[in-house]
């Protein structure tokens, strides 16, 4: 799998009061992969900066529209770099599986999130790879579409920081070791 391109996108929405909020884990993944890397804004509309994993040119990118729309500026970008969805690795909030747990898949249908609807009809594919971060259902009558738009308690700050560095882990893992050998570290 060396030298070949990925493109590692991380869901959310733009501007600083979304910036902690359960559906922009995604981006907190990104933020942490480009630790040592700036970012800059790509034609697309999308911030990206560029690494290595395992060999790999690896694109890291995070959409600065809304969630629910960024099958296209993320199309866009793989079209630039040449990427097919079988090189896109998407991560992303899930709200059915438990907060701090984390799943890797490739393919499937888009459990009514929005952003995987809008990628897989912009790619015109659900085939594509996801790191699905654990962000757990809300207690009591909660809507969920409000849930996932609230900052994680700040009794939960240091799980959350831990998730986010083990969904780094796990992007690095699938890159490096495929999906099978990622799933038996991180699927448990």
């Amino acid at each position: 799998m060396a030298d070949e391109r990925w493109l590692v996108l991380g869901l959310g929405n733009p501007g600083d009061q979304y910036a902690a909020t359960r559906h922009n884990i995604g981006q907190m993944v990104i933020n942490y992969l480009a630790i040592n890397s700036k970012f800059s804004v790509h034609k697309s509309k999308t911030l990206i900066t560029d690494i290595r994993v395992a060999g790999n040119a690896v694109t890291l990118a995070k959409s600065q529209g809304y969630m629910n729309d960024s099958g296209g500026p993320t199309k866009a970008l793989a079209d630039f770099y040449k990427v097919d969805a079988s090189h896109l690795i998407v991560i992303h909030d899930e709200l059915d599986i438990p907060f701090n747990t984390i799943r890797l898949k490739f393919g499937g249908g888009d459990n009514g999130h929005n952003g995987l609807k809008s990628l897989s009809q912009h790619f015109t594919t659900p085939n594509y790879f996801r790191v699905r971060m654990g962000i757990g259902r809300p207690a009591g009558p909660q809507d969920p579409a409000d849930f996932v738009l609230k900052p994680f308690a700040s009794s939960e700050k240091k799980t959350v920081e831990d998730l986010v560095a083990r969904g780094a882990l796990a992007v690095e893992r699938l890159l490096e070791k495929g999906l099978e050998a990622a799933q038996q570290e991180f699927n448990k």
